[in-house]
């Protein structure tokens, strides 16, 4: 008669996020195939523990004319210490490790919450003042006319077909107006409705950060709703706490500099110090699209 099974200890203290991602053992178990890149939905498992997540191996990179190859994981965990240091949590648990098919980004996989309300819904909307928060996925939406309505800011309008245009708005809510924050301080080429996750108990998450911190401005979004506003004094008061992070010789400039390079970490704190000068959202540039295409 075989001796039994040896099942591993469970720890009674369930590891951190990050740790469970670095640490864990990675088994892939399909792939996003909506992804332009290879994007592989996998289950992590470290000392009993174990959580969904998604694994992107450099080697199913896509080159880009506009960016170096095989840099795109690097860049997501960039983004990740980036949102940290800000404090806001906005982009999933992400680390650089090994993995079945190489070295690649592994995140945390975030279950979306379903939405409950539009713009012209009855409960739940952000009240206007961009410090709600709302709820379910009510984030994005098109609606027939000039203004945005309360609670809602515009972006531009957009083809619905048959030759009819719609407005296209954005909730006027605190966690996207951070986002929006964060994706000027990063340099997000591609912010699109479809990397915005809501999430249980209100959190809002962001996705697909490879293509950021570029050394020209690449800025692409479909959060200018608040572009030439000021910064709310809480913002302001994050950015120069991150500028004082970013000083050279510091752990963040230090750990930034194994994922990209000098000139573009010092073209990152070059625009948190112009947010700092000017205390405004910045503006569309006019030398590069505005807006990401597909927008979703």
């Amino acid at each position: 008669m075989s001796a039994p099974e040896r099942i591993p200890p469970r720890s009674l203290t369930p590891p951190a996020p990050a740790e469970l991602l670095a640490l864990g053992e990675l088994t892939v178990r399909g792939r996003v195939r909506e992804a332009s890149n290879a994007v592989l939905y996998c289950t992590v498992e470290y000392e009993g523990h174990s959580a969904p997540c998604v694994y992107k191996p450099v080697a199913g990179e896509r080159p880009l004319w506009d960016f170096p190859d095989g840099t795109l994981a690097q860049r997501e965990v960039a983004a990740y210490e980036i949102s940290e240091a800000t404090g806001w949590g906005l982009v999933p648990p992400t680390v650089l490790r090994d993995g079945p098919y190489g070295q690649g980004m592994c995140q945390l996989w975030v279950e979306v919450e379903t939405a409950t309300d539009g713009p012209d819904g009855a409960d739940g909307g952000p009240d206007g003042d961009g410090s709600a928060e709302t709820g379910g996925a009510e984030l994005l939406a098109l609606v027939e006319g000039d203004e945005p309505g309360p609670g809602w800011k515009a972006v531009g309008y957009a083809e619905v077909g048959e030759g009819r245009t719609a407005l296209l708005v954005h909730a006027d809510d605190v966690r996207l107006r951070r986002l929006a924050v964060l994706d000027a301080v990063i340099n997000n080429g591609d912010r699109k409705g479809g990397h915005l996750l809501p999430a249980a108990g209100g959190r809002l998450y962001a996705i697909d950060h490879g293509v950021t911190f570029n050394a020209d401005d690449k800025l692409r979004t479909l959060l200018w709703g608040w572009a030439g506003e000021p910064l709310p004094d809480d913002v302001l008061e994050v950015l120069r706490r991150l500028a004082g992070e970013l000083a050279d010789g510091g752990p963040l400039s230090a750990r930034l500099a194994e994922l990209i390079t000098g000139a573009e970490i010092e073209a990152l704190r070059a625009r948190v110090a112009a947010l700092l000068r000017t205390g405004k959202h910045p503006e569309p540039s006019g030398q590069w699209p505005a807006i990401p295409w597909p927008p979703v």
